[in-house]
């Protein structure tokens, strides 16, 4: 038995199936901690401390900038140009590190310059205004009559009396004795008194005291190197204001 092909052409077929070798995979982002995102505590402490301190520094250089003013308009205009200074002092630190950030080097370096000048200013007026308060209220203090003050001077004012009776027939041995005596008085005095002018100022006179039995008598520092620290720190703090602005902003 012959077997024919058939007459007509068989096309073989090919079934294309297509499979996906991977699923979509979806990228997922976790957020950033709460905690990068935000600043310390200490960055707003800063800040801060530091518009404190500006506030106190633009008062106190205003106040004594006025001051110096010999009518009442020339006072205003001292106290605009202490004012102004302590704002320009307060904003040029951290406009002048983003100046240098951005690659503005000739620009960083005259804000600096400006800065400096208005910084020695407000300086000279904080300790102006530092030093005029501490002198009258130490002058205040030392001007008080105190018990021992009060029994030094009846005792002085009885010598002196005395001695005038007893050298008013010449002088003798009595006369010097009562002469000696007034002079005695007199340094009682003035030892109340100065007992009253170290009373006025006790902080400086505490501090020497604590270095000299912190070392042991090793260093005796006077108690108006004290006084000038003192006024250098009370002028000089009030006006770091742009300096501390500018690192809580950098942190």
């Amino acid at each position: 038995v012959t077997v024919s092909p058939p007459a007509f052409p068989v096309t073989p077929v090919t079934l294309a199936v297509t499979v996906p070798l991977c699923a979509d995979v979806t990228h997922v982002t976790e957020p950033h901690s709460q905690a990068t995102n935000r600043r310390p505590i200490s960055s707003h402490g800063l800040t801060v401390a530091a518009l404190l301190l500006a506030a106190v520094g633009i008062t106190m250089n205003g106040w004594f900038a006025q001051t110096l003013g010999s009518t009442d308009f020339a006072g205003t205009l001292f106290l605009a140009i202490g004012v102004a200074s302590d704002l320009v002092a307060l904003a040029v630190p951290p406009t002048a590190i983003q100046l240098w950030l951005a690659r503005r080097r000739a620009t960083a370096v005259i804000a600096w310059l400006v800065w400096f000048a208005t910084f020695v200013f407000a300086v000279t007026s904080g300790i102006g205004f530092a030093s005029v308060n501490i002198a009258d209220v130490t002058l205040t203090r030392a001007s008080r009559v105190t018990p021992s003050v009060t029994i030094a001077q009846d005792a002085l004012r009885d010598a002196v009396a005395s001695r005038n009776r007893e050298c008013a027939g010449g002088v003798g041995r009595f006369c010097r004795e009562r002469e000696q005596a007034v002079a005695d008085r007199q340094r009682a005095l003035d030892s109340a008194l100065g007992a009253v002018e170290h009373a006025a100022d006790p902080q400086t006179d505490a501090a020497a005291k604590i270095v000299a039995w912190l070392s042991g008598g090793a260093a005796k520092p006077e108690a108006d190197a004290f006084a000038m620290l003192r006024l250098i720190l009370l002028a000089l703090l009030p006006q770091i204001g742009g300096i501390l602005l500018m690192i809580g902003r950098s942190r």
